[in-house]
């Protein structure tokens, strides 16, 4: 019984591959494949948040931001025209909203409530988030997209909070209380041009640094605004990935510094392949020529013959 254990198991060793043996890819440790996909996560992410954006910065100029500089305009200018006496009226006639209002009132304010800077927060704090949002969404998909994106998810979060308070105290609603409250700020706007963008250029790491922590706080303060930022945030990754399906089969754009590269390549060819050409003189015979067979007919003619073949001696 012993030997023939003994015997089983030297079959099995030998049926076994050793390390040697064994194909390399498998040897490769597993922290070393997973290294090499967070960079290549970190290449493209790179590449569709900073590189792109930055490459058509420097072909459009400021021109490039200038939706992101005048809604900071915006936003800096209705929050100190709201500070003066004659400035508050306006700006409340303008752009208050809230859910105790007709829809038709909530959808001629909301646009301009979009750039009103919340009361309880502070006008200057949101600045950059603000800038850099419209700015890289701007650069990315153009003015009108990202105006469209940015309405499109203010208007939600401001409708879906008419839903959430005819449904009542709960888990899904809120109180009727909030009814009365002022739904102003560009917040939902800011966090739903993030997660447009991410979905958009597939960038899991502008989502996880931008998007997150706004609805980690809305989840843990489940209040009126913390809810029209899940609902903003919602739509938005819906936006994204239809836009991204949409454009999938679409080439890339690509910039006007290659279009003249590729341009200049195919005149440098072109003329290489011209020089190449006349490089036999005059003696080169065209194409037809080569296939009919003229061209070899009038080069074989004898000599001292005219072109018609005669002989002038006769």
């Amino acid at each position: 019984m012993s030997r023939i254990s003994r015997a089983a198991r030297a079959a099995r060793a030998s049926r076994v591959p050793q390390a040697s043996q064994m194909p390399r890819a498998s040897r490769v440790p597993r922290a070393s494949r997973v290294a090499a996909w967070c960079r290549d996560a970190v290449l493209h992410e790179w590449r569709n948040v900073v590189a792109t954006p930055c490459r058509r910065l420097r072909e459009r100029g400021p021109l490039g931001v200038s939706l992101a500089v005048i809604a900071c305009v915006a936003v800096i200018g209705l929050h100190e025209f709201q500070q003066t006496a004659a400035g508050a009226g306006v700006v409340r006639v303008l752009s208050e909203v809230r859910a105790d209002q007709p829809v038709w009132l909530t959808l001629l304010r909301t646009p301009v409530s979009l750039f009103v800077p919340a009361v309880d927060l502070p006008a200057w704090g949101g600045l950059p988030r603000l800038f850099l949002a419209f700015a890289l969404a701007e650069l990315l998909f153009g003015r009108v997209r990202t105006l469209a994106v940015a309405y499109a998810v203010t208007l939600a979060g401001t409708l879906g909070a008419r839903v959430m308070i005819a449904l009542g105290p709960g888990r899904l609603g809120v109180p009727a209380e909030a009814a009365h409250t002022v739904d102003t700020g560009a917040s939902a706007a800011i966090v739903g041009l993030f997660a447009y963008t991410a979905v958009a250029v597939r960038s899991p790491l502008l989502f996880l640094a931008a998007v997150v922590p706004t609805v980690t706080g809305s989840i843990a303060e489940p209040n009126l605004a913390g809810r029209e930022h899940l609902i903003a945030v919602a739509v938005a990754m819906v936006l994204g990935a239809v836009s991204r399906g949409a454009h999938c089969q679409r080439p890339l754009p690509v910039s006007k510094a290659a279009d003249q590269e590729v341009a200049q390549d195919g005149k440098v060819t072109h003329d290489r392949e011209a020089g190449q050409g006349g490089e036999g003189g005059h003696g080169a015979e065209p194409g037809w020529a080569r296939e009919t067979g003229e061209g070899d007919s009038r080069r074989r003619r004898p000599a001292g013959h005219g072109r018609d073949g005669r002989d002038p001696q006769r």
